[in-house]
């Protein structure tokens, strides 16, 4: 989990003057559930880069299920609507679980065509538990401060440090938040989006998710068919490995990736003098691990983080360029400067993180079935390790306090859905985080569903980052609700973008609208 690039409400904050909700369907009557926009009172909340932008919250039931017991608070977002013509709320969430997602409804607003976005209220939310949303849980600050014990369980004593952080991580969240534990999950979480729905007085949602936020809102889907207008999910959480089965597919997945990188610095060997044959290359890498075990770099970069510094490039190859002048700076100069301060960018936690990973391990670990069984872990992440080293023991530990959780679990959502209206989808073939099987997978799950593949991009997140040809299909589809219907598994295919170039003093100062977008998707989705 690596720090937010953006937090709302920061520095750059104005809070003045409210304004009352708007019925969601400007053509439809108010209902019962519409005098709950009542409940709503925007207030500017503007950023220099969101100018427009309004805040709000909202009180929902810990216990859907117990409606009139405990309350909790729900932060929420708005971009309002400009348009005459008015299409409704869209609601975003940039997946986790624990990502806010408060800040991406400026973005998605401003990325979007201004004719599109005008058309709606672009309605982002902190789900239960998450930064601005109260309570927010952080079950032990600190949790990922440097250095921890190596990843790499090659003695028993390292594996008992690690076993034993994970039921540290575990048994602090159950004492904290022992009433609260067994109400973070996702379903819970969709419960809440309804409410949302509710207050915003909109008989119909549209719905906007990237990564986890896929299953947050195929699960919503599920739930209430006849809620949902238009749905697009982008980089797509397979529903049918949560969570277990997901976490293992990925550790290939991002083995891939990394060893795309390495392709990648073979390719520039005259600017990282790394050499030119990527399975080279990726020994001087394991080479660099095996030292920082022994010595951390500047007392702070060890294995662990060293692989928490790496894993974001599975994620976004334009971090590709600054990874690997740290890499080539520790192997080619002796100089670790530059390797701490790619750890600080891409991988040191704050407190902002480790809200993020306690809602990840709360929603995910009560989600589903996990084996309480360690040596259960133990066999099969060795058995993926043998083939994907990379990442396999670093997103183990991970997900370990899910052993030794203090709920029962629940079980996963069947999101088979054939009452919906036409679904767009987008997945990129090579991405890590969700591998390219969940699109495909939910492809066929949601009977009326489009997808739209990028062929050969390994990023995760892929729509409002600069492509051109899937931005197109989305517009479109919030313009009018059209959808690409095409033969065989794709229904379109977009050419992914081209790998990032070695930094220039100019690109390094750049700030494009993808990494913007990157910054604010969690990690692990």
């Amino acid at each position: 989990m690596r720090k937010r690039a953006a937090v709302l409400c920061g520095a750059a904050v104005v809070m003045a003057g409210s304004f009352t909700a708007v019925p969601a369907e400007a053509s439809t009557p108010q209902t019962a559930a519409a005098a709950q926009a009542a409940k709503l009172s925007w207030k500017k909340c503007a950023t220099t880069d969101y100018p427009t932008l309004q805040c709000a919250s909202l009180k929902v039931p810990l216990d859907h299920a117990n409606p009139h017991g405990k309350q909790i608070t729900l932060a929420l977002s708005r971009v309002p609507h400009t348009a005459a013509k008015y299409q409704g709320p869209l609601l975003v969430n940039p997946g986790g679980p624990g990502g806010s997602g408060l800040t991406l409804a400026g973005f998605v607003a401003s990325s979007l065509p201004k004719a599109v976005a005008a058309q709606y209220d672009v309605i982002g939310f902190d789900p239960r538990g998450v930064g601005k949303s109260l309570p927010a849980l952080n079950c032990k600050p600190g949790h990922f401060d440097p250095v921890r014990p190596n990843s790499l369980p090659t003695t028993p004593a390292i594996e008992k440090a690690n076993i034993q952080r994970a039921k540290s991580f575990a048994r602090a969240c159950g004492t904290k938040y022992a009433s609260v534990l067994p109400y973070i999950n996702t379903v819970q979480a969709v419960r809440d989006m309804d409410s949302i729905r509710a207050a915003l007085g909109a008989k119909r949602i549209n719905y906007f998710g990237y990564s986890y936020g896929t299953y947050l809102g195929a699960v919503y889907a599920k739930l209430y068919p006849e809620r949902v207008r238009r749905l697009v999910l982008d980089s797509i959480v397979d529903p049918t490995g949560v969570w277990y089965e997901d976490n293992l597919a990925q550790d290939y997945a991002f083995n891939d990736r990394h060893r795309a990188l390495m392709a990648w610095i073979a390719k520039y060997d005259a600017t990282y003098k790394l050499g030119t044959d990527p399975e080279k290359i990726e020994a001087k890498w394991y080479a660099m691990r095996a030292a920082l075990a022994k010595k951390p770099a500047g007392g702070k970069v060890g294995a662990s983080e060293l692989e928490d510094t790496f894993i974001p490039g599975g994620y976004y190859n334009g971090y590709w360029p600054y990874l690997a002048e740290a890499f080539s700076a520790y192997v080619n100069d002796k100089n670790a400067n530059p390797l701490v301060e790619a750890y600080e960018n891409f991988a040191a936690v704050d407190a902002a993180g480790d809200n993020g990973y306690s809602i990840y391990t709360s929603v995910q670990c009560r989600d589903a079935s996990w084996p309480r069984d360690w040596n259960q872990w133990r066999k099969d992440n060795w058995a993926v390790y043998e083939k994907a080293p990379f990442m396999t023991w670093n997103n183990a530990w991970y997900n370990a306090p899910c052993a030794f959780w203090p709920t029962d679990s629940l079980k996963p959502v069947n999101v088979a859905n054939g009452k919906l209206p036409p679904v767009l989808l987008f997945q990129a073939t090579d991405d890590a985080a969700t591998p390219y099987q969940g699109g495909a997978t939910v492809h066929r799950l949601l009977a009326r569903s489009s997808l739209v593949v990028e062929q050969d991009g390994g990023n995760h997140g892929i729509t409002l980052s600069g492509n051109a040809c899937l931005d197109k299909y989305l517009a479109t589809y919030l313009t009018d609700g059209t959808v690409p219907r095409g033969h065989g598994e794709a229904d379109a295919v977009c050419a992914a973008l081209p790998d990032p170039k070695p930094l220039t003093s100019k690109a390094a100062s750049t700030s494009s609208r993808s990494s913007t977008l990157h910054g604010m998707l969690g990690f692990r989705s």
